[in-house]
């Protein structure tokens, strides 16, 4: 059985055919396989929606919250435990994925950064384009900031590299508590 959809946007038209048991097949006016824009917004809805697909293949219930304002993107459900999740778009850069824990947005007062309150998180999804892979890690392991490599470093350095594959699969298990300092508490820009 295939069914075929039309879609139309902006002067742009798109053929979207699948197969009941295939994968589906784009065709049309300028298409790329890529994503068409490279807006920040539109790049964290591709992110969520990579995280989304992953985790439910992995067997977990996602839910969303009812808010822009939540720190955490989605909420995955499973063995009657549920885990917070931020998710970050993130492109390859010399074969690696670099993320820091800490919002930025621009308004009229200028641009603002404030370091990710690690209580109200339990992990975080990279997604990245280059591999169409998500990984997760837990940013209480981790200081201000991670970098997972995609590729080996041209040096071939081994000791203190955390490579993509160890953080490739969700955790079945929840983490143990963090214990928390006073330092830790502090908010502040970072």
């Amino acid at each position: 059985m295939t069914c075929s959809i039309q879609l139309s946007y902006g002067g742009k038209r798109w053929q979207i055919t699948g197969l009941r048991s295939g994968e589906p097949t784009v065709s049309g006016q300028n298409y790329r396989p890529a994503m068409a824009a490279h807006h920040t917004k539109d790049k964290g809805d591709l992110g969520t929606a990579k995280a989304y697909a992953d985790l439910v293949a992995s067997g977990f219930t996602v839910l969303f919250p009812a808010t822009e304002h939540a720190p955490f993107d989605l909420v995955a459900y499973g063995s009657g435990q549920f885990h917070r999740i931020q998710v970050k778009y993130r492109s390859s850069r010399s074969g690696a994925i670099s993320v820091n824990f800490r919002s930025v947005w621009a308004d009229r007062h200028g641009t603002h950064t404030k370091r990710v309150d690690i209580s109200e998180i339990d992990y975080v999804c990279i997604y990245c384009p280059e591999t169409d892979q998500c990984y997760y890690i837990r940013p209480a392991d981790h200081r201000q900031s991670v970098t997972l490599r995609v590729q080996p470093s041209r040096n071939a350095q081994e000791k203190g590299v955390l490579e993509t594959s160890r953080f490739r699969l969700f955790p079945t298990t929840a983490a143990p508590p963090v214990a928390l300092t006073t330092a830790d508490t502090t908010s502040g820009a970072g």
